[in-house]
């Protein structure tokens, strides 16, 4: 391909992409391929000689997009919404067109120099105070990994890089028991070691850790002779949205001198409403906090921020410094390779950037607005049916469910059927989680494109759904 077929064939996808984006609910929301069947239409051997776009494209349509789950979908209700904005879109074309490796300030100073800006202005929205100095990751599951690590040196006094794990007494981290994987995660990958991962109970409405339990599990591991290292606290918990007391956790790691990271990758974003902000109270004594851009804001995959009071902590257990990576002559620069594990850097920044000044604050804070309440009337219309139980109330857009009639002993049975009989049907898309052992449904809404006829078509999917069971 050469650069005028380039543009020709550019041109084409971007038609493609709108028109796709435009009839989305005309699509079922998950892939309705069974397993193995996209595999079986390709080549076992790759192509000797390049061959014509036209029939790379039909290939596409026809093989690869049947096998496709449609995240954009305004009725994709599962997990978390993975948002891709339209400015966002095409500042990512911007980006794979100048192909930039962002690791330096050197190898593009506009990266650089538009993270900084782009990552104050969402401190900024999101109402941390001005002491926090943020930096983009690839997924929340990487900042989490990055704050263990600091969590980790510090607690040995920075010889862990140096010396290994083995020269030191074993470090003990603390959770709550409803925090998502990528807490386990980092701490296999830190070389902490899962057992000393210690989960502690939940109790409230917000299924927040049990602080007291937090104290005393601290306290029977300095006198069994471990080291306590950090706390990792939640807000809006991947399974139904548990959330711990921030202030009060906060206070017990002071108290004890422990570093403090604040998980709150989905329900992060909307804090750029001050009104949900009584979710995180007491944020700013946190030592780090992520939020992903890329869920419920509009930058898609992949956009992580990572806030740190400290970066010279950060810095200190990851970077390294070899004569090849500096930059020579220039002084009080950040080279934002030093602040994460990989190397390698996308200019990732370019989306937030075009997102913000396309859509705005009022504008991305009357989306969230919108998905909470319609997320809260939903609960309520299904609240008022006589065959649905509520099982945890609306934080903030997420809620779980069941099918609940009279006369039926295994609920359990029942619901795998309804959510595999609703996704099948490909109109919505639910996920499922358990709590306290049940097997519940749960719903969020998320979709940037979604409107309030997407939850009262969820609805009828549902009970109707439901119905013939």
């Amino acid at each position: 391909m050469d650069w005028n077929q380039f543009r020709q064939w550019g041109k084409r996808f971007v038609d493609w992409g709108a028109d796709y984006r435009e009839n989305l609910r005309d699509r079922p929301v998950r892939a309705q391929t069974k397993p193995g069947e996209i595999i079986a239409q390709l080549p076992d051997t790759p192509p000797e000689q390049g061959e014509d776009m036209e029939a790379i494209f039909a290939d596409f349509e026809e093989k690869m997009m049947p096998g496709i789950t449609h995240w954009q979908h305004p009725r994709f209700f599962a997990y978390f919404p993975a948002n891709a904005a339209p400015a966002s879109v095409l500042a990512e074309m911007l980006v794979n067109s100048i192909a930039a490796q962002c690791m330096l300030w050197q190898t593009s100073p506009a990266a650089t120099e538009v993270e900084t800006k782009v990552l104050d202005w969402l401190r900024q929205a999101i109402g941390l105070p001005s002491g926090f100095t943020g930096v983009i990751q690839d997924s929340a599951s990487s900042a989490t990994l990055a704050a263990v690590l600091t969590m980790r040196e510090r607690a040995l006094n920075w010889q862990g890089n140096t010396k290994g794990l083995a020269a030191h007494k074993q470090l003990r981290i603390y959770c709550s028991d409803q925090v998502h994987t990528s807490i386990d995660r980092a701490i296999w990958v830190a070389g902490i070691g899962e057992e000393n991962l210690v989960r502690i109970p939940h109790k409230g409405k917000l299924r927040g850790m049990d602080v007291d339990a937090l104290k005393k599990a601290i306290a029977e591991d300095r006198a069994a002779g471990f080291i306590p290292a950090g706390i990792i606290a939640c807000v809006g918990g991947t399974s139904v949205g548990s959330t711990d007391n921030i202030a009060d956790v906060i206070a017990v790691a002071k108290a004890e001198d422990l570093y403090t990271h604040i998980d709150a990758a989905w329900a992060g974003a909307a804090m750029i409403c001050p009104e949900f902000r009584h979710f995180w109270t007491g944020i700013e004594g946190a030592d780090s906090i992520v939020f992903n851009p890329h869920k419920w804001l509009g930058a898609q995959f992949d956009c992580s921020a990572h806030f740190v009071a400290d970066p010279d902590a950060l810095v200190s257990t990851l970077a390294i410094k070899p004569e090849y990576l500096k930059t020579h002559g220039t002084d009080g620069i950040i080279n934002y390779s030093e602040w994460s594990v990989p190397l390698g850097r996308r200019f990732r920044a370019l989306k937030i950037w075009f997102l913000l000044r396309a859509y705005g604050l009022q504008g991305l804070r009357q989306m969230i607005r919108n998905h909470v309440d319609w997320s809260q009337q939903l609960f309520d219309k299904l609240s008022a049916h006589p065959d649905f139980e509520m099982i945890t109330e609306p934080m903030l857009s997420l809620f779980s469910f069941r099918y609940a009639p009279k006369g039926v002993d295994d609920l359990d049975a029942l619901n795998l059927k309804l959510i595999t009989n609703i996704n099948n049907d490909g109109r919505i898309y639910l996920t499922q989680t358990k709590i306290e052992g049940q097997f519940v449904i749960r719903f969020q809404c998320g979709s940037f494109d979604m409107e309030q006829r997407d939850m009262e078509f969820a609805y009828d999917v549902i009970t109707q759904m439901a119905a013939q069971l």
